[in-house]
Order: C-alpha cells, then structure tokens, then sequence
C-alpha cells in the first residue's frame, strides 16, 4: 500500500484519531503506520479497506473522496474504537486540503466566484440630495481634523491559533525530520484546522504544507527535497509570528486568502504564445496554455489531473475547457480567442465557469503585435518582475509571471555537475544558461536542448522560466522555429536535424567555470546550517562544532550580517542551561526557532539579490 491509495483524511480527523490515543499507543503509532504502510487495500466505491491481518479489515469511509469524519474511520480488531490501527490510518493516509487547488481539480473552476450585481450596487448606495424619502441624511465630507481610524489588527483567537502554529513549528525545529513523527505532525494539523477556522489559510496551508513533506521525508519518497522543507517551514513561522505584530494591509497578505477568487473581466482578445507539459511529483500530469492580452498581461489555460507524463502528451491534442471553442491545447499556443464572460485569478488563470463563452480568433506572430513587445523589456527588468513572482516569502496576491521572453545567440553546450545545459547570449551581453524544464524521457525537453547545442551561432526568441540562481539561468519551454517559421514547444514538439539552419555540428561540452555555481560563495556556509537544521534537529546542529572559522570568512567577504546569524543560530542550538542542582533545563525552542526564522529568511532575500544582480547589463 501506499499514500496515493488512500482517500485523503480532513486534518481535524486525523489530529482528533491522534489525541484520543492513551499515552502508551502514541508511542506505538510511528511503527503502527510504517507496518500499515505493508498491508494490501482494497476499494469498493467510496470505501477503501485495508487488510491489517488475516482477520481484521480497516475501512476508510470517504464520500466525495475526503474521510471527513472521525467515525468513517473503522477497525475489526478487539480494541477497536480505541485501537492504534485507526489512527494509524489517517496518519498513512494524504492529507486532505479544504481549499483544492483548481488546476489539480478543473472541476473547482467550474463556479468562480461572482461579483457583485451593479444593480445592487446602485441600491445599496448612499441616497443623493434629491432622494428626500430616505431615511439616511447624506453623509458629509469627512473632518479632516478628526483622527484616522487605526488598521485592523488581528483578534484574540487569532494570535492564540497563530501562537499554536508557531509552537508546532518550532517542534519540528527541535526534533528534525527523524523525530517528528506521527504526533507531532498531528500536532501541526489541529493548530492548522484551528487556524484555518480562524481565517487565517496562509499559515494554516503552510503547516499542512509542511506534515506533508515531512511524511514524505520519511518515507523515503525520491522527489522530497530538503529546501522544500526549508522553504515551508520559514513560511510557517514567519507567518504565525507576523500574524501577533501585522495590521491592516499587511495583515490580510499574512492572513492569505482561502481560495484563489476569480474575479469578472468582461471581454478578453487573447493570443496564444506556447503550451507546455505539467509532471509533478505527486504523480499529476497535464498541460498548461499560456497566453497573452493587447496590453501584455498573461494568463493560462490548464488541464491537469492524475496521470503523469502519459497523460500530458494526450491531454496537449485534446480540446481546452473554455466556452464553446474547439481548439486543441497544442493549437490555442499559436492560435488566438475572444473570450466574453471571462473570469480571471489573481495568478492569471482563466476561469471556465458556465458563463464564460469562447470563440476561435487569429493568433499573433511573435514577431508581430501585441506579442513582440514582450520581447522589447530589457532581460534585467523581465528577471526582477520574475524573481518578485518566484520570491519565496512575499507577500503577493498573484498577478505576475516567471516567465522571462529573450532573443539570444546559441553559443553551445557546457557541462554542469548536475547534466548539461545550453549557453546562450542575450541583450545586454549577458550569458544566460538554458537547462532542461523535465527530464522526465517521455518529453521532448533533452532531446531538442541537445539539438539545439549543436547549433552555435543560431538566433532564436526563446521563452522561458526564471531559475532563481547567483547565475543568470532559465528553464527552456519554447522557441521560434530554427528554420524561421512557426514556434516549437519544447516539451510536445521534437525538433530534428533537418530543422537547423545547419548541418548541427557535433555538441562539444564546456566545463563550467567552478566560480560560477555560488559553490565558493560564503552564503553558503549559512545557508549549509539552516539545511542541516531539518533532518535531524537542534541538537544535532549543536553537536556540529565551533563556526568561529566560517563565521571570520563570511566577515571577509563583507557579510557580517551572516557572520553574526550563523553565530548566533548555532550558539542557541547547543545552549543547554542548568538549574541549582545541575540538571538540565529544557531547551529554548521558541529562541532557537526564532534564529533559525531570521537566518533563513535573511540567507533567501540575499539569494535573491545575487540573482537580480546576475541579470545586470555586463
């Protein structure tokens, strides 16, 4: 068995299965869902059961495809209501997200949300002068002498459920991947039900971002990755700290929003650009369409759903979700739409509620307007808006893109130690480095890179994404046609040989300059600690010896910032203080989850200056 075989379980349920355990079974439960984790399920319908003997059956009950409550959960077993195996379950079993996203669930965009009826507007509007049968008088202008009304602050129960985010985060701090098992993460999960009933979804998706990850951490799944960890732990305490001192604007930024609203924008006149396979780790597969508006602005068509890279190819020919029209995916990246109707995320997706009317429309050149002038913004102003949109922690209600739009020169290929990746000159003489968007062999993405290197000289517009890095680096998604004509989707679409301008010359590799990786840069040495924290935890971290040395190199490399943050972060992890008798004191996690906090924040926003400074004109 594994997690994708189970429905998703409501993160209450699972926390409430966890805290109704006696002391004696918690401790078994870590070792009760490994062992569950072996057993072979079976689904009939809306019930999927779990062998968990030759003579006990565990039964997940999920009508519409979430276990929602605490007694659709059942055991045969002796101690059942009370046995491990119950809660052992949930714990196996993914957790499920209240707010689905609707790229991963098409059917969510099928109901964007309305705005309201000018009508009512109008009604609700204060009366004029000559409405003398209103009850209201008319409102005055303002005294500009009486003092403006303080911005909202956060409520009570919200700082308390903010408050009980943090203190579960920074037990994941103190006890590291290999300690935080199925308790604790239980513990993240009630304080995320708490706060999400508390309206605050930003810090609540964060801490189920993180029981996520770490369930996967510790189950070995091959695509975990420590920075993701990283990333969603910083979030998760640096909103839940910043929920208690916020207010007004800054404060609904933190708070987030539940669910992606779709908001009425009337006519839209779109032109496709490129469409491109989607593959994600959780074993999703699909396309996404991305077009443009007259005035530049971006948005997507998306059709994404279980079934992985099989299903990208097959989804690329099929029709787009929109109004009436018949183009296909790969067809609307060259063709254009006049929607009406439309309804647009703050992200730039495109709704498909019943309203929304499509019709097939003349698409645009890349050469030609309003789509060349993507192609007209110096690369540095296109990286800054990019790393803005990538930015790990801002606070940001969506709108932008990562997309950068580059005419480049192909100088070859050059060798990195993770592959190899295509060198290419754009404005600015700015050396840019263009790395495969999937290596999944079903895509097209390797092959046409290869095919590309061995074309030097070759001018081409290129489209792709921001790779935040100390080096100026995209993800190649599409290009204009070698031979001069038409675009190639990278990921869909397979170029050959007959296609260079050229009879392609043999790919020689260029090792990569060992300066231009960041591996000498000194951030590192912080960034290495702040890594180092998520495994295994703070005492581990303590045990890692005096940093005097690291902390002199960074000072030299004009850091001091990072010197002082590197110190104190690893000073906190191996304080232990005594009382009179000299035993030990507990630890102080709420200070060291407080310098780890500033650390990586501080190691992520001076990432992300080195990589806007990267894409400076040479």
């Amino acid at each position: 068995m594994n997690a994708a075989q189970l429905p998703p379980v409501a993160p209450e349920v699972t926390a409430t299965l966890v805290e109704d355990l006696s002391p004696r079974l918690r401790k078994r439960l870590d070792a009760a869902v490994t062992k569950l984790g072996a057993r072979p399920t079976h689904r009939d319908g809306d019930t999927v059961t779990i062998a968990v003997d030759d003579e006990t059956e565990l039964r997940l009950h999920a009508p519409g495809g979430t276990v929602a409550t605490v007694d659709a959960i059942t055991c045969g077993c002796l101690l059942a209501p009370a046995c491990v195996h119950r809660a052992a379950a949930a714990c196996a079993a993914p957790t499920a997200d209240p707010a689905p996203d609707p790229e991963k669930d098409p059917d969510a965009e099928s109901a964007p949300e309305t705005a309201p009826d000018p009508a009512d507007q109008l009604t609700a509007a204060p009366p004029g002068p000559a409405d003398e049968s209103a009850s209201d008088p008319v409102p005055g202008p303002a005294d500009a002498s009486a003092p403006a009304s303080p911005p909202e602050a956060a409520s009570p129960p919200e700082r308390a459920a903010a408050d009980a985010l943090w203190l579960a985060g920074a037990a994941v701090l103190e006890a590291g991947v290999d300690g935080a098992g199925a308790v604790t993460q239980s513990v993240l999960l009630r304080a995320a039900h708490t706060a999400r009933l508390r309206n605050l979804p930003r810090p609540a998706g964060a801490a189920l971002s993180v029981v996520t990850l770490l369930r996967a951490a510790r189950s070995g799944d091959p695509s975990y990755r420590t920075a993701d960890l990283v990333t969603a732990l910083a979030e998760l305490l640096g909103t839940a700290h910043r929920v208690g001192t916020a207010a007004g604007a800054e404060l609904a930024a933190v708070r987030g929003r539940a669910r992606r609203p779709y908001s009425p924008e009337g006519s839209l006149r779109l032109y496709g650009l490129f469409t491109e396979p989607v593959v994600t780790d959780s074993g999703h597969g699909g396309v996404r369409t991305w077009v443009a508006a007259p005035d530049g602005r971006l948005c997507t068509v998306g059709d994404v759903a279980p079934g992985g890279a099989g299903r990208a190819l097959g989804v690329a020919d099929r029709a787009v979700r929109l109004g009436d029209s018949a183009l296909t995916h790969r067809e609307l990246g060259r063709a254009g739409l006049a929607v009406s109707g439309a309804t647009v995320s703050p992200d730039g997706r495109l709704g498909a509620g019943k309203g929304v009317k499509a019709v097939t429309a003349r698409g645009a050149a890349w050469t030609e307007p309003p789509l060349a002038a993507l192609w007209e913004t110096p690369p540095s102003e296109q990286a800054a808006r990019a790393l803005r949109s990538t930015s790990r922690y801002a606070d940001t209600a969506g709108g932008g893109s990562d997309l950068l739009f580059l005419e480049v020169e192909l100088l070859g290929a050059v060798r990195e130690p993770d592959g190899v990746c295509l060198l290419a000159l754009c404005g600015g003489g700015i050396a840019v480095r263009l790395a495969v968007a999937d290596d999944d062999p079903a895509l097209a993405h390797r092959d046409n890179l290869m095919l590309l290197a061995a074309a030097p000289g070759t001018r081409l517009r290129i489209i792709g994404r921001l790779v935040p890095a100390p080096h100026p680096r995209l993800t190649l998604l599409a290009c204009s046609h070698p031979a001069g004509e038409g675009t190639v989707d990278l990921g869909l679409d397979r170029l050959r040989r007959a296609d260079l301008p050229d009879p392609a010359a043999p790919v020689h590799l260029a090792p990569a300059q060992p300066g231009d990786w960041g591996a000498d840069s000194p951030l590192h040495l912080l960034e290495r600690r702040i890594d180092q924290t998520v495994p295994a935890g703070r005492a581990a971290l303590g045990m890692l010896g005096d940093v005097t040395a690291e902390a002199a190199r960074l000072r030299r490399a004009g850091l001091p910032t990072a010197a002082g943050l590197l110190t104190a972060l690893c000073a906190s992890a191996a304080r232990r203080e005594r009382d009179h008798f000299g035993r030990l004191l507990p630890a102080d996690t709420d200070g060291f989850a407080t310098n780890w906090l500033t650390a990586a924040r501080y190691s992520a926003a001076v990432a992300e200056s080195l990589c806007a400074a990267a894409w400076e004109p040479r």
